[in-house]
């Protein structure tokens, strides 16, 4: 059991935090009284949720691109630098799959997608892994994003599915690896939240059996509740695999 008492308030680092589930996120840990790093691609998303937030100095836009690992150090630097240390990564950027089926694919567009949303997983791990260590007391929480499609996959999904797969991979080894320094890795699997990325499911998306259907959604904002439930537990307490999805949603079962 992790006896050390964690500083208050604490310190999140949120990626992708400019919209969808990790605006949704980053949104409900301000609102919860934590300080948080908004990490993106692009400052004005970011401000935007530092604005809306209303946390004043416990939000801080910080623009990185997670696939450069280079990027992430300096994230993680200035994290601490501003915070003085990082208790919880949502580690949540992901890119979609490329357009049709993955035989028109370029190597470039394959490409993409494994640097964001594995290359960029892991360097965001690897990086929260060292800060923890070092910092005292010890120790932190780790989110992984790993999306339903960690378990199942839709038609022509091959670069995110198995992108996917491959975080619950290393959620996994990291809650094996994390144990001796109170680093706990859980992971969220998230089924048809309303996001920018998802919302083409409410307007039919193609099934297994070839149909076109359209598909119930849920409100992002109850991913963000979930998160922040995730993040609030003691670190001795750990939710390895965590799914929240559309109640109806084609997924369990057989659609």
């Amino acid at each position: 059991m992790n006896s050390a008492v964690t500083p208050s308030p604490r310190t999140a680092i949120v990626t992708g935090a400019g919209s969808g589930i990790g605006r949704a996120s980053a949104l409900a840990l301000l609102n919860d009284g934590w300080q948080v790093v908004l990490a993106g691609r692009r400052r004005e998303p970011l401000e935007a949720v530092a604005a809306e937030s209303g946390a004043g100095d416990r939000a801080m836009p910080f623009p990185a691109d997670v696939s450069d690992a280079s990027a992430v150090a300096a994230l993680f630097a200035a994290a601490v630098e501003r915070f003085g240390r990082v208790d919880l990564l949502f580690n949540n950027a992901g890119l979609s799959n490329p357009p049709g089926p993955f035989e028109d694919w370029t190597p470039e567009q394959w490409r993409a997608v494994v640097d964001v949303n594995l290359n960029g997983m892991f360097f965001c791990l690897q990086q929260a892994f060292r800060t923890m260590k070092a910092q005292s007391p010890r120790g932190g929480r780790i989110i992984n994003n790993g999306s339903i499609s960690a378990t199942t996959p839709r038609p022509n999904s091959a670069a995110y599915t198995a992108t996917k797969h491959a975080v619950k991979g290393l959620t996994k080894t990291a809650a094996l690896d994390g144990r001796p320094w109170d680093i706990a890795v859980g992971q969220i699997d998230v089924g048809n939240a309303m996001t920018e990325l998802a919302a083409r499911m409410a307007k039919g998306v193609p099934q297994a059996n070839g149909q076109i259907a359209v598909e119930p959604m849920m409100d992002v904002a109850d991913v963000g509740r979930s998160v922040l439930y995730m993040a609030n537990l003691p670190l001795d307490v750990n939710v390895l695999f965590h799914t929240v999805m559309a109640t109806k949603m084609p997924f369990v079962g057989r659609g």
